[in-house]
């Protein structure tokens, strides 16, 4: 339990972390000040540099039992914050629109608790993780040379769900966040005179016909094991002139799915299609912001709902997997038994990666508690 000071000097953090948000991959500062915060709690390790500049903490306790990973994350967004609060973005086109900032103050919070109070068996790491938007950082972490001193046995981490009530605990057994990856696609053939189009090959036939098949790949609603989405979301054909028929384009679409097996079928259809509409045309096809689905442990979904009983919060069994993708998904593919917790932000809060969000800060001290309360539900080794 945060006392009322505590609990001010973490929004406070939360607030200065708000003000100065870092992109994937460019989280130096914030990685700073999260190193700076967590040296003076006397942590019996810490690693910096992590997977690009992930930062993580080690908490030894008593005796030996597992090792628990609490994971947040750095980075904020490319976005331009529209708002007029007083700790908003001063980084133009960038804001911390998806509630990083006040993942970091929650596990600086974990972190000031057990400065005081060490686990029992086992020991505790809190990871800072990098690039979580952009579905690098946590390969990026585990695929560190350092990543077997750290190594856990369980791992969790929670996203803010606005739209959910404040204080709700979400848990979803199994898929709980969809794959997804960006396909673009770029088609050269030959550029002609506008008045001569007959002698260029254009793009433009073969983008249309992509751009009406490759979203009726999509198939089902979230609620079916076999969803697939595909979502257009950038095309460009030519040069912005009147004298140039074209001879290059580029589309992009976002491909999704519930399982990482549906996503291999899906990758698979929408390159078929690219070679059937692009007869006569050069192609490339490139794939970015790659996530796996997120698959939660049966076991500590168990545990992080009995916690979330034990701190007084409602608790909701989610019957369908969200349609965002998250990059947590990779701790549990590495062995760990892993849970992510949907937590509500308040019915009427604004959505993640709108420009008007911020995340509320009566969750600081609901997610310290829960976390603490998690940590003492950790099987001791038999």
């Amino acid at each position: 339990m945060l006392t009322a000071d505590q609990l001010a000097g973490l929004t406070a953090l939360r607030h200065d972390l708000h003000r100065r948000p870092e992109v994937s991959g460019a989280e130096m500062e914030t990685a700073a000040r999260i190193a700076a915060e967590l040296d003076p709690l006397g942590p019996d390790r810490i690693w910096r540099g992590l997977g690009g500049h992930g930062v993580a903490a080690e908490f030894r306790g008593v005796e030996p039992g597992p090792t628990v990973l609490l994971r947040c994350e750095l980075d904020g967004l490319p976005i331009r914050e529209i708002s007029d609060l007083p700790y908003r973005s001063e980084i133009p086109d960038k804001g911390h629109l998806c509630g990083h900032d006040g993942h970091m103050a929650v596990l600086i919070g974990v972190a000031r608790v057990l400065s005081n109070r060490r686990p029992g068996p086992g020991r505790v790491i809190l990871l800072f993780q990098p690039a979580e938007e952009t579905g690098a950082g946590a390969e990026a972490v585990i695929e560190d040379p350092r990543w077997p001193q750290i190594r856990p046995d369980y791992a969790f981490a929670w996203h803010n769900v606005p739209g959910r009530p404040l204080g709700e605990v979400g848990l979803c057994v199994g898929e709980g966040n969809c794959a997804s990856r960006g396909m673009q696609i770029l088609l050269t053939g030959k550029s002609s005179h506008a008045a001569a189009p007959e002698d260029g090959i254009s793009p433009g036939p073969a983008m249309a016909r992509l751009m009406t098949k490759l979203p009726a790949l999509s198939t089902g609603g979230i609620a079916d094991p076999e969803f697939a989405l595909a979502t257009l979301t950038h095309a460009r054909l030519g040069e912005p002139a009147f004298g140039i028929a074209p001879g290059q384009g580029e589309l992009r679409a976002t491909l999704r799915s519930r399982s990482n097996d549906r996503m291999e079928a899906l990758m698979s259809e929408a390159t078929q299609q690219v070679a059937a509409a692009t007869e006569g045309l050069e192609t490339e096809v490139h794939w970015h912001d790659v996530f796996r689905a997120v698959v939660n442990d049966a076991g500590a979904a168990a545990l992080a709902g009995a916690a979330a009983r034990d701190a007084g919060l409602s608790v909701y069994e989610m019957p369908q997997p969200m349609r965002w993708s998250e990059d947590f998904g990779r701790f549990g593919d590495d062995g760990a038994r892993a849970a992510l917790l949907y937590v509500g932000a308040g019915e009427d809060h604004p959505q993640l990666h709108n420009p008007d969000y911020d995340f509320p800060d009566a969750l600081l001290p609901v997610m310290v508690d829960l976390f603490c309360a998690l940590l003492k539900r950790i099987p001791a080794p038999a």
